[in-house]
């Protein structure tokens, strides 16, 4: 099955702008105006993301859980849910994550790649839950099939995901009787999480409320034959034995204490085996937690990269990379081009360009990246045609964009 084309651009941003800046050597001047223009540009994003970053902070504070219940209690009236949420879409979409769909994340909760094992979620918990995923790799890992043999599986992981997590109030949770684990919430707050290089099929171990569960074939390999192999041994040879036994010793008649014996001992080895064969079956699963116990504290120490308001500066520091990208790729061709392009030509020409010098299959987002260009005054669009102004007249659009980020003078003396 073909994955689904992502907007994420898998290059930082120093490769791409080097790739770019190479087309136009010799020339020294237009390369260093071309660092000097997209050095400029990264200020301005990096003063947007501030901006998203102070807006966030304000607006999150009332259902932060790394707050004290005194300090959210100050952000009534002063934090506002909706615009908390507009404003954590507007830096994901920026970042090209995408929402995962409700039929991936099921079979991800049906299927497990590495540490087949069951795991029960009260959904109860959320008032709403969301997870946001951006790249994709396969890698090859080794699985325990049992004490001898291993195989080796394609594993799909993506390489960034945030979790969302908005929890129900504590009147619900003790209503509902609601099973969180072991792990402590705080009702009515939001939990946001981000992870990275989490295998697909393994979704559901980033919820912190995931209770390992045997699976059916577990209890069927453990109930079956201690039930089915326990009442056969107890009914045919055990019990037989032991009742003949006592039987013969209330009559008074001699036995055969030879054939007793042997068949009672037969009979508690058999049972002896058929014990063991439970214990090793309940330690398989029993090891199997253990490595999802593993799996779960790699995660937390080694994957973890941000929680509740600290998962905003990664965030937003992939935002602002991935709009400059897409700025620096836009603005780049279109100058390169001795023609004006239409938005379908120019996504043609870069995804070409990624395909051929780079070996990646990208979806690149064209809308987004002339809708910057615009934005900040270097892309014109005439009768769907677009062209960017040269690096010259570029210089002096975005230094005046930067200069009236602050018009604090101005306001001053319009003021006297």
């Amino acid at each position: 099955m073909n994955t689904k084309r992502e907007h994420y651009i898998p290059f930082n941003k120093e490769f791409l702008l080097e790739q770019q800046i190479a087309t136009f050597a010799p020339t020294e001047k237009k390369v260093n105006d071309f660092k000097k223009l997209f050095d400029i540009v990264e200020h301005y994003y990096h003063y947007e993301a501030f901006n998203l970053n102070r807006n966030l902070k304000q607006n999150y504070a009332l259902f932060d859980p790394d707050l004290s219940l005194k300090e959210r209690q100050s952000f009534v009236g002063k934090s506002d849910f909706s615009i908390f949420k507009e404003t954590l879409l507007t830096v994901l979409a920026h970042g090209n994550y995408t929402r995962i769909e409700k039929e991936t994340l099921d079979k991800a909760f049906k299927e497990s790649d590495l540490i087949g094992l069951n795991l029960s979620i009260d959904f109860n918990a959320f008032k709403d839950y969301e997870l946001y995923v951006r790249g994709q790799h396969k890698a090859k890992e080794k699985v325990k099939k049992n004490i001898f043999w291993t195989k080796e599986i394609e594993v799909e992981y993506y390489e960034r995901v945030m979790i969302y997590l908005n929890y129900n109030e504590a009147d619900y949770l003790k209503e509902n009787k609601v099973k969180l684990g072991k792990m402590p919430i705080d009702p009515g707050s939001i939990g946001l999480k981000i992870f990275k290089r989490v295998p697909k099929n393994d979704l559901e171990t980033i919820f912190p409320n995931a209770i390992p569960r045997m699976s059916t074939r577990d209890k069927l390999f453990f109930w079956v034959p201690g039930i089915g192999g326990g009442i056969s041994l107890l009914s045919t040879t055990v019990i037989p034995a032991l009742i003949g036994m006592y039987a013969a010793y209330q009559s008074g008649e001699a036995i055969d204490l030879l054939n007793s014996k042997a068949s009672l001992n037969q009979g508690l080895i058999a049972l002896g085996i058929l014990c063991l064969y439970l214990f090793r079956q309940y330690n398989n699963f029993v090891n199997k937690k253990i490595k999802y116990g593993k799996m779960l504290s790699d995660s937390l120490y080694f994957k973890n990269l941000g929680n509740n308001s600290g998962a905003f500066y990664s965030l937003l520091n992939s935002s602002e990379e991935e709009v400059l990208k897409e700025t620096i790729l836009a603005y780049a061709f279109l100058e390169r081009s001795p023609n004006p392009l239409t938005a379908e030509e120019l996504d043609t020409q870069i995804e070409s360009w990624f395909s051929t010098k780079l070996n990646t299959d990208l979806d690149f987002d064209v809308k987004d990246a002339l809708s910057k260009l615009e934005k900040i005054g270097l892309g014109i669009e005439t009768n769907g045609k677009w062209e960017v102004i040269g690096l010259e007249k570029a210089l002096v659009t975005i230094d005046e964009l930067w200069d009236n980020v602050f018009d604090y003078n101005k306001k001053t003396v319009e003021g006297f």
